[in-house]
């Protein structure tokens, strides 16, 4: 699968969230407003998912790593045990 490059993907990713923080996405619906909705389909386009809230999290996992931060799911990312 092709990835987007960071810099687009963070730019959908800032765009649709701060549409989301003026009150204008509810519970995953964006019927009011239709740039939220191209938003976020263009988000599970470019991360191949089906839901919003699944491209946003595929997208922040791919900017962290992309920023060179490890996966917070990753073993890596976990302290170690003492």
């Amino acid at each position: 699968m092709l990835k987007p490059h960071p810099t687009v993907l963070r730019r959908l990713v800032e765009e649709y969230e701060a549409l989301a923080a003026t009150g204008t996405v509810t519970h995953g619906s964006t019927a009011h407003d239709p740039r939220t909705g191209d938003l976020a389909y263009t988000l599970c386009v470019s991360t191949g998912t089906r839901d919003v809230r699944q491209a946003l999290a595929t997208a922040h996992r791919w900017l962290a790593a992309a920023d060179g931060q490890p996966d917070p799911r990753s073993a890596a990312a976990r302290p170690a045990a003492v």
